[in-house]
């Protein structure tokens, strides 16, 4: 082929790899991003994510970033990376979907690659996407070539990232299918697997993330069920885990955040609630995975009760805003929810996350631990692997909630600390 332009709208987790990848692969890469902070940094080489694979290529392979619609028009390939949020009532918000496809559908190129890479229900690309072309006067096949390629990417992970993450992709027409599959095919390293329908490639996300979803509500539930049973519930998980057929371990925490699997599963509940379908399975398993936060807090209370300290007045500390380990990303982060309920109770609350020191209250670990009377871990980011029994016993903590099972608890018990974890 070639050389061609690809313009990617949306320069955030998804879209930035996505530009320095194809950029690496030789594409010509415009970005468009409306945050004039991000436009500024990235085009200094700068990245405004931490994310390894962009600290390393991102100033060896630079791209333009600007906010300037009209240079849509160069690129050969629109890839749209906008996120795809939830409203605090959980439905699904469209917005920067539409926004995208009409900014894009204002400023194509003739015969241009369209694909969409947000996550969405199966029946987006149809029934939003390509009207917003045809009523721009865009035919299908001719004018304009629409696929979807749902975003695969897993922040902090040092193996799998964009380079090498097997895809799926859907289009409208075969010969769209053929040059999306071929464009991924050039910049990806896995296997790029077409999907018979559009609506297919949609489904695939969204049933990833709902699979994920409906194991881990299923091991916080068991965690919860074995706290009253006197089970420690990680040991079951890795005793399980000795069979090498038919079961995958996951395991319980103190909530689940990012991007995708606190968000992913409500966007098929509501589109099959629009086509007469009642999800039962995957609203039970988003209410059980939505109690974690607060179940935490809970048990911090009764470890406090046991030491006949009230929640009110104490001071807590939370280790971690981050939803995972070792990322500076924050979206549906549990932190919050915890937060929202110790001060629901009057707790005097401190934080600290050694990749958001922005957000943190506190600017170090020993600083928190100063503050604090009992302490949550909330992420399980690898500075908090110095924590030990004996650091904590020094600053004084009497208490210690793990919400990521990954504290010494033998350790932690041995200098007279109250060690609790999600289900052990």
């Amino acid at each position: 082929m070639k050389k061609q332009t690809v313009a990617v709208i949306g320069l955030g987790y998804v879209g930035l790899p996505l530009a320095v990848r194809a950029k690496e692969k030789g594409y010509d890469v415009i970005g468009i991003e409306l945050d004039k902070n991000k436009i500024k940094l990235i085009n200094k080489g700068i990245s405004p994510i931490e994310d390894e694979f962009l600290k390393k290529n991102l100033s060896l392979f630079p791209i333009k970033a600007t906010s300037d619609k009209k240079q849509i028009k160069k690129a050969d390939i629109v890839l749209i990376c906008v996120p795809t949020p939830v409203d605090k009532l959980h439905n699904p918000d469209l917005r920067p979907v539409r926004g995208a496809s009409e900014m894009t559908a204002g400023n194509l190129k003739k015969g241009a690659l369209v694909v969409l890479e947000s996550t969405v229900n199966p029946g987006v690309s149809e029934e939003i996407v390509r009207p917003i072309f045809e009523e721009r006067g865009h035919k299908i096949g001719k004018d304009v070539f629409i696929a979807h390629c749902p975003e695969r990417i897993n922040p902090g992970d040092p193996k799998w990232n964009v380079t090498n993450i097997p895809r799926v992709v859907g289009a409208f027409t075969k010969k769209g299918l053929k040059k999306a599959q071929r464009f991924y095919e050039s910049i990806v390293d896995g296997e790029i697997r077409p999907m018979r329908h559009i609506r297919e490639a949609e489904a695939c996300k969204v049933v990833e993330n709902s699979f994920r979803d409906i194991n881990i509500a299923f091991v916080n539930e068991l965690a919860k069920s074995f706290d009253k049973l006197g089970i420690d519930v990680k040991d079951v998980i890795d005793g399980a885990s000795t069979k090498p057929f038919a079961f995958m371990a996951h395991y319980p925490s103190c909530g689940i955040g990012g991007h995708c699997i606190p968000v992913d599963p409500y966007y098929l509940i509501e589109r099959a609630k629009q086509a007469g379908f009642d999800h039962k399975f995957l609203k039970t398993s988003r209410e059980i995975n939505n109690s974690m936060p607060e179940y935490t807090v809970e048990l911090l209370q009764d470890k406090l009760n046991d030491l006949k300290m009230p929640l009110n007045g104490t001071n807590v500390g939370i280790l971690g805003i981050a939803y995972k380990a070792n990322v500076d990303d924050d979206r549906e982060s549990p932190f919050y929810s915890i937060v929202s309920a110790l001060r629901k109770h009057k707790a005097r609350v401190h934080s600290f996350d050694p990749h958001l020191k922005s957000k943190s209250t506190c600017k170090s670990l020993e600083e928190l631990l100063k503050k604090s009377e009992a302490i949550i871990l909330a992420t399980n980011h690898h500075e908090f692997e110095v924590i030990n029994g004996k650091l904590l016993k020094k600053y004084g903590i009497k208490a210690v909630i793990d919400g990521k099972n990954v504290l010494d608890k033998k350790d932690i018990d041995s200098y007279g600390i109250i060690y609790k974890g999600i289900g052990r």
